[in-house]
């Protein structure tokens, strides 16, 4: 029997319980003076986790830690001084498409939408490279402070986008892919929803250590499963015990607000089928389902004899219950809900409706069928590519879908985030699935440019890094799903009555839904901004005039600059931009007036009435941009009079 506290809250208790909300990695376990365990935190990771510089100070505790965790979380948090920079004639629809394909290092890109999307992703898949001793990895340079981080990252070179292939005979073999996908999964966790789902890719070489990763990351109590996909039909005959499966590891970001938002999955076509009616039920089409349950669980009154509508008594089954109570029997009974057989002599089954079901538990096991196979993966992309596979380990479209639909019940409008890009399937998959159910789900996508080897099939059919190809692959998803709805429209035309497995966009379509193939490209590069990182000593006289232009040689493009702008307004990176001439100015409109920016030298204070005169939420204008310091010293004066709201500020 539990004792009465007879004492006050114990604040210490509560303060950790609030520092494990917000660094879950920093509250671990430790045996108190009674030789109990309670919880503690771990001072030197909580340091590590506020510092800009590696704490020393191990101890021993429980956790999982290997050579250069540390300099994995300085460099998660550590800044860049990058920035993205639009390529309109990669991109599809650029002006309307509410997609993005992100090229670059995914730890830089991580970073950089830290400010626009925190909190708004509401699924996450990723497909790293495993740890198979061939792949290769990002090596991530973790032996400098941020401030040598911040120099270099803002420097035009290679050092942050190398990759390495990860030998077993390299001495950190794990180490170093554990320190690839630490700081990657600290930064993605940032970036979920609330009531958002993470799925990860993985084999078994590191499959212990990302679930102790996760752990770490998201908090052990927010696992969800780890979901064995059976990825192909025969083993590897090589092996000794070959593999035909993949794990896929799922975390949630918080599981107190997270049941109502991961569903079972929607009823497939083949289930659907099972449901008839051969009693005209006036409520519909049902079926019938085992009213059994197991002896382990059951209790007292789960042991009952029924009679059957022909006369004949039946208990359960030898080492079985029923699976439910006399008393809630008779309420099914009653209510027509017990079937017995159409000629009434059957052991009974419970009449579950196809108007209530709403889906079946996700299994833990996940078969070919409802999933798709590595070999379903590969045809797919061989029809739309028409040339022997240009990806070694595609992913199924099946598969990303099946996730798509765990990961949220009624929400068809929600952010997907896939940052190890690879073959494109996430973005193929969330515009099959738009087209198949009339949603608006948006994708980002990002894709380092790594070269593709010469003696690649990828090489031969002209794509110079995966890139190209995964773009090329979105293009042509894109284009073969419409190509899809029209031909289902026309044949529902023909025959309207035709029972199509076709998309829903061709029979029910929303009054005013588009589906959405397009995407931008935004390209990482160093910032636009000139190197101010000199300290005063390193300053001579003949620099100060290269520091009156504080943007660098040839990126006076407005768009670059205005992206930059919105990356760190932390404004979405889809809205409509409009550009527009006045007063001899080039002005960008972004959603018309959620900012507008002009980057143009000489302007006047006409202009900037007139920009004032759109009342916008923000505007920006460049440090050096008007025709006198007096124009420059009115700006706000001028704003808080015709537009008090809007937010001026200067690049």
């Amino acid at each position: 029997m539990e004792k009465l506290k007879m004492h006050s809250q114990n604040l210490t208790d509560s303060n950790i319980q609030r520092i494990r909300e917000l660094f879950p990695n920093c509250v671990t376990e430790a045996q108190a003076a009674n030789g109990t365990l309670k919880f503690a935190v771990d001072f030197d990771q909580l340091r590590q986790e506020l510092s800009d510089h590696i704490v020393e100070g191990p101890q021993e505790r429980y956790h999982l830690n290997w050579p250069g965790k540390r300099e994995a979380l300085l460099t998660a948090n550590a800044p860049i001084a990058k920035t993205l920079r639009p390529c309109r004639e990669e991109s599809v629809d650029f002006d309307t498409t509410q997609n993005l394909f992100i090229e670059g290092d995914n730890l830089d890109a991580l970073k950089l939408l830290q400010e626009t999307y925190l909190g708004k992703v509401k699924m996450i898949y990723i497909d790293p490279p495993y740890n198979t001793g061939n792949d290769f990895i990002y090596e991530d340079d973790f032996a400098e402070n941020s401030e040598e981080f911040l120099k270099r990252s803002n420097q035009k070179d290679d050092e942050g986008n190398r990759l390495v292939a990860n030998n077993e005979s390299n001495g950190r073999f794990h180490s170093d892919w554990l320190s690839m996908i630490y700081s990657r999964m600290k930064l993605a966790k940032s970036l979920l929803h609330d009531e958002g789902v993470i799925f990860i890719s993985i084999d078994d070489g590191e499959l212990s250590n990302l679930i102790k990763i996760c752990d770490e990351v998201f908090g052990a109590n927010n696992f969800v499963s780890s979901i064995c996909w059976k990825k192909r039909s025969s083993p590897d005959a090589r092996a000794t015990i070959g593999s035909i499966h993949d794990t896929i590891v799922c975390y949630v970001k918080n599981n107190l607000v997270i049941k109502n938002a991961i569903s079972k999955m929607p009823l497939s076509e083949k289930r659907k089928q099972a449901f008839t009616n051969p009693d005209n039920d006036s409520r519909g089409a049902w079926a019938s389902v085992d009213m059994t349950g197991m002896t382990g669980r059951a209790t007292k009154d789960q042991y009952f004899e029924v009679e059957l509508p022909s006369g004949r008594k039946v208990f359960p089954p030898e080492g079985r219950s029923w699976g439910i109570a006399a008393a809630t029997y008779v309420e099914l009974k009653n209510d027509n809900r017990i079937w017995f057989g159409s000629h009434g002599d059957n052991v009974p089954r419970i009449k579950r409706f196809l108007s209530e079901s709403d889906g079946q538990v996700v299994p833990s096991i996940w078969d070919s069928e409802d999933s798709g196979s590595n070999d379903e993966a590969t045809k797919e992309v061989l029809e739309l590519f028409k040339t022997p596979t240009v990806f070694d380990t595609p992913k199924p479209t099946k598969l990303i879908k099946k996730m798509i639909q765990i990961a949220t019940k009624i929400d068809k409008e929600y952010l997907v985030l896939d940052f190890f890009g690879g073959s494109a399937t996430t973005a193929h998959a969330v515009m099959q699935l738009n087209a198949e159910d009339n949603g608006n789900r948006k994708f980002i996508m990002v894709q380092l440019p790594e070269i593709c080897d010469e003696k690649s099939e990828a090489f031969k059919a002209g794509y110079k890094n995966i890139a190209e190809i995964s773009k090329e692959r979105i293009r042509r998803a894109g284009t073969k799903i419409k190509a899809e709805i029209e031909q289902a429209k026309l044949k529902l035309l023909e025959n309207p009555n035709q029972d199509l497995l076709a998309s829903a966009s061709a029979s029910e379509p929303a009054s005013d839904w588009q589906l959405d193939v397009g995407f931008r490209v935004l390209k990482i590069d160093s910032s636009n901004m000139a190197d101010v990182y000199y300290s005063p000593d390193e300053i001579k006289q003949d620099m100060f005039a290269a520091q009156v232009d504080n943007i660098k040689p040839g990126r006076n493009n407005p768009h670059d600059l205005l992206f930059q702008v919105l990356l760190d307004w932390g404004v979405e990176l889809t809205l409509p931009i409009r550009s527009q001439t006045l007063h001899d100015k080039t002005v960008l409109f972004v959603d018309e007036n959620a900012l507008i920016a002009c980057f143009d030298s000489g302007i006047s204070e006409a202009l900037v009435t007139e920009l004032a005169h759109h009342k916008p939420l923000r505007v920006v204008f460049r440090d050096n941009g008007f025709e006198s310091d007096s124009v420059k010293i009115n700006v706000e004066q001028i704003f808080k009079q015709l537009s008090p709201i809007t937010d001026v500020k200067v690049i």
